[in-house]
């Protein structure tokens, strides 16, 4: 009798603590999507967070590391979904790791994720991306390769965004990649190139007269070559 009177009070108290997780899962997916609807960011944060203890899943994971990334709060993204290759991963998965080692300086890292990108759906975005990283690591060949795909398919309505000043501003995406072939060009021979680079860039700011960046580099790459 006594065991059968705690089996039941066992299985009353599972039952309600069930009960419990599924209304507390219902009530957060509603808090979800009024703080989506309000625009509140911290509010969807909390909200899937707790939606990920309730019930984890990989695909709550995987919307939570966008957003803390989508917010460059990177190092919070990858420790949420981690920083290791993994071939089922999803496409949201590996551009936030891709994406997130980039910003955090960890470009032999991010270069991994950013190849899978490209292998899965190559597109010129992702070729500007791994030709600058492959640039930082000094794979000029690879760059190389990656600078011609881009320029082959950017399109007219293609356009990167730069930061580097105090108002965001963007350029086309084909400027973007003739900057960076005069980048990879002075750094294949810094000491003979420095005018076919310069050239390279007059190119780009023709394409895009507010190209800032280029600008400062086409200065700075002058500059040098009046001391030598």
């Amino acid at each position: 009798m006594k065991k059968f009177l705690l089996l039941s009070i066992t299985m009353i108290a599972l039952s309600a603590s069930a009960q419990t997780k599924s209304e507390l899962e219902k009530h957060f997916e509603k808090y979800y999507k009024q703080m989506t609807a309000q625009g509140d960011i911290q509010g969807i944060i909390n909200a899937m967070t707790h939606l990920d203890v309730l019930n984890p899943t990989q695909a709550r994971k995987d919307t939570l590391a966008y957003v803390y990334a989508s917010e460059g709060r990177h190092l919070e993204a990858l420790n949420t979904i981690g920083i290791d290759k993994n071939p089922t991963d999803s496409n949201i998965n590996v551009e936030v790791k891709a994406l997130s080692l980039k910003a955090l300086n960890q470009p032999k890292r991010a270069l991994e994720h950013y190849e899978v990108l490209f292998q899965r759906q190559a597109n010129a975005y992702l070729a500007y991306e791994i030709a600058d990283l492959k640039i930082q690591l000094n794979d000029l060949a690879g760059a190389k390769t990656a600078i011609e795909y881009g320029l082959t398919n950017a399109t007219s309505d293609m356009k990167r965004t730069y930061y580097e000043m105090q108002t965001p501003y963007q350029v086309s995406l084909s400027a973007a990649l003739t900057y960076l072939r005069a980048i990879l060009i002075f750094n294949e021979d810094k000491e003979a190139n420095t005018n076919e680079a310069v050239a390279v860039l007059n190119r780009a700011l023709a394409t895009d007269p507010n190209f800032n960046l280029a600008k400062i580099s086409k200065e700075a790459l002058q500059a040098r070559a009046a001391k030598e």
